[in-house]
């Protein structure tokens, strides 16, 4: 199962709205184009693009000035240096350039801006501290997300999305397991980010956080009904839950030998498919499925355990 991402439109003109408090930024010249798109997550630092070397320069990226790059525009012959910020903003892909340590912005780089419509921004922060904090902010802007039909439920701290036609009782699994004291991040929506490290992170729109659908009993504030401590914003998703009909027809595993992935945003995801039939517990079987795949993680599999026991105990007798 592979999803498209959604796509993001996010500008300059957001980052500034946004952030212009939390980054210290200030917007020094190119006002009249803070409506350029910021498409990557990834920063630059370009001091061999200003000193004319552009072989591998990236011009998409967001640049950052700090006091080595600064230092070179302040020494650096204004001919070449104007020849190379040409040659850099040529690109309209170029969002915008951000100086750190509130240094003094060098005149040639000011003119060069205003003259091809780039954002000269300053912030008051250290270099360091500016990439760090942007970084986080271009990831949650930018990376890839997809929202699919499911429940998402944090249990012993593993993020398991639970998914099935409906009316197969997913919701009614989260109350259960909610009842037995695990905790709800989305019912029916899941919103899914691709994070750096091939993460995946579960969260809930905001329209339906905090809210379950039970048909028969309708909508339910979990917040109100069973704490605050029974929410939760976002997980890592980390366990696929597929419930289907049972069918005496289909195969499944009993013995756990198998190893079933599911793709989600181009990240394989442990998956296992439970029947349903009348008389089973879904929940405590999702829940026990959440604690071996616990085990898996640190490497243990029961199921090979288990198999290598019985070979060798064949080789024996």
């Amino acid at each position: 199962m592979t999803q498209r991402p959604a796509a993001v439109d996010f500008t300059v003109s957001d980052l500034l709205r946004e952030k212009r408090d939390s980054l210290k930024l200030e917007l020094i010249a190119g006002e009249k184009s803070v409506g350029r798109r910021i498409t990557v997550m990834e920063l630059n630092r370009p001091g061999l693009a200003l000193s004319g070397f552009l072989e591998h320069f990236r011009p998409e990226r967001i640049q950052i000035i700090g006091f080595g790059e600064h230092s070179y525009c302040m020494k650096a012959p204004g001919a070449r240096l104007g020849s190379a910020l040409e040659a850099m903003f040529k690109s309209k892909e170029l969002p915008c350039l951000i100086m750190t340590h509130n240094l003094k912005a060098p005149a040639a780089l000011t003119a060069s801006c205003r003259r091809f419509g780039v954002p000269l921004l300053r912030s008051s922060l250290d270099t360091a501290t500016l990439v760090a904090e942007l970084s986080d902010v271009l990831e949650e802007k930018l990376a890839p997300r997809t929202t699919l039909h499911g429940v998402l439920v944090d249990i012993y701290g593993l993020g398991v999305l639970i998914q099935g036609e409906p009316g197969i009782g997913k919701s009614e699994c989260a109350l259960e397991l909610l009842k037995r004291g695990h905790i709800l991040v989305a019912d029916d929506a899941v919103e899914i980010q691709h994070r750096r490290g091939a993460m995946l992170r579960g969260s809930c729109p905001e329209p339906l956080k905090h809210y379950l659908e039970v048909r028969g009993l309708g909508i339910i504030d979990v917040k109100l009904l069973f704490g605050i401590g029974a929410i939760l914003d976002h997980t890592r998703i980390e366990l696929s839950i597929h419930l289907a009909p049972w069918s005496a027809h289909t195969h499944y595993d009993r013995t756990g030998l198998d190893s079933n992935k599911t793709r989600i945003l181009d990240v394989e995801v442990p998956q296992i498919r439970i029947p349903v039939s009348p008389g089973r517990n879904l929940a405590v079987i999702i829940e026990v499925a959440a604690l071996n795949q616990r085990l898996r993680n640190q490497g243990y599999f029961a199921a090979e355990t288990f198999n290598q026991r019985l070979i060798e105990r064949m080789r024996a007798t």
